[in-house]
């Protein structure tokens, strides 16, 4: 199979950095990168907590836990090379009683399997070292090199790496439709001309789930219509400790995951600027892009409410959803959440911050799809479901998905 013209749609994190792997293991091939928004990194990766995980909660041997691991290694290595800030401030994750304390070991055992270097169980008083503010814990799991990094300027740098190496970065250009035959696919839409590419690579994030159904498959091998999974967007607000109580925090306190909930719930994070984000919560969005609100858009809205399974996941988690209404709906519950692990932050601490829209991936049967998954047919692959730690895993997924194309090409 030739591979002289690639596509890549997306410009978020993966996307940008499948695009820079492509442009440097392809020799002579053109790389065009395609990006419906006017800058690269406009969704999910402009907008999350610029955490890079290090595989403490991802079953072991998963493609998560592998290329999260990979991530980090990549992430770090890059990030110096390029003076990108990148901070191992640490993470510990904080047990209040003796049913999260076994959580707690749990993932511990999980964190080893996964090779997460220099982890371990400690207790209040090493705790209170770490973090002084931090009180009521009776031990933590302590994950000394999880790290901060700028994810937007991450994903730019990959950019103009893929522009040095000779590629093409198309902004303004929404994919709406992609032609697959035996010899090419087709790739047509708004902002450009319909244009041939011998291989087609997809990372669209919120739009996964659309931009797979707008596939027509002239080859015989493909679903004629995409059978799932489909995204059902989430939002979670964050909010701000004021610069004069930033102090509070040293680096990341999570919760124990509790496995009844679909989500983690109120953490505290440091950012690369030294500012600490609260949050963030989780309610269903009534759009997939609207950051600004949750003004609803008619299509977004009517896709998830016509999903089936959307309402098995809803009728499953209804103690979830009224634990997350009271975030949503009340500062002082949302600060009240974070007052567990930091009893010092009162509400005047905090202002309003960003909002991330959580691209969810649902099975029809309500249940979340858990591990990354990334499909191949022929001359077209889709990144279907990257959630966290997907930016992470970033360049750990390009590499995935490159070895894999060359490998079917070859």
């Amino acid at each position: 199979m030739t591979t002289n013209r690639i596509a890549v749609i997306g410009g978020g994190i993966i996307g940008t950095a499948v695009a820079r792997q492509l442009s440097r293991m392809v020799d002579g091939a053109q790389i065009t990168l395609i990006e419906k928004e006017s800058d690269l990194a406009g969704h999910q990766t402009g907008h999350n907590s610029g955490v890079v995980h290090a595989g403490l909660y991802y079953e072991p041997g998963s493609l998560k836990a592998r290329l999260c691991r990979r991530g980090v290694e990549l992430l770090a290595e890059y990030a110096t090379e390029n003076n990108i800030a990148y901070d191992e401030c640490g993470k510990v994750v904080v047990a209040h009683n003796s049913l999260e304390l076994d959580r707690l070991h749990n993932i511990f055992e999980r964190a080893k399997a996964n090779g997460v270097p220099d982890v371990s169980i400690i207790d209040r008083d090493r705790l209170r070292e770490l973090e002084p503010a931090c009180t009521g814990g009776i031990a933590a799991l302590h994950s000394p090199h999880t790290a901060i990094i700028d994810y937007p300027a991450l994903t730019r740098s990959l950019g103009k790496d893929v522009e040095a190496g000779g590629g093409q970065i198309r902004l303004g250009a929404m994919v709406t439709g992609l032609d697959v035959t035996e010899s090419e696919v087709r790739v047509s839409g708004t902002g450009f001309d319909s244009e041939a590419f011998d291989l087609v690579i997809t990372c669209a994030g919120l739009q996964s789930d659309r931009l797979a159904n707008a596939v027509t498959d002239r080859t015989g091998t493909a679903r004629k219509k995409d059978d799932g999974p489909q995204i059902v967007p989430f939002y979670g607000d964050y909010f701000l400790l004021r610069p004069e109580r930033s102090s509070l925090v040293n680096g990341l306190i999570y919760p124990v995951p509790d496995p009844q909930y679909p989500f983690l719930g109120v953490h505290l994070t440091k950012r690369v600027d030294g500012a600490v984000m609260l949050g963030p919560n989780a309610f269903l969005s009534l759009a997939r892009e609207n950051y600004r609100n949750n003004a609803p858009n008619l299509r977004d809205l009517a896709d998830t409410l016509t999903y089936p399974g959307f309402w098995k996941f809803a009728a499953e988690n209804i103690p979830a959803t009224l634990q997350q209404v009271r975030t949503a709906v009340s500062k002082n519950a949302f600060v009240e959440e974070a007052r567990k692990f930091v009893p010092a932050i009162e509400a005047a601490d905090v202002v309003k911050g960003v909002r991330g829209i959580r691209a969810q991936a649902l099975n029809a049967d309500g249940s979340l799809v858990d591990d990354f998954v990334i499909r191949s047919t022929g001359r077209l692959v889709q990144v279907r479901n990257a959630p966290s730690p997907g930016a992470t895993a970033s360049l750990a997924i390009a590499e995935h998905i490159v070895e894999e194309a060359l490998a079917q090409a070859a």
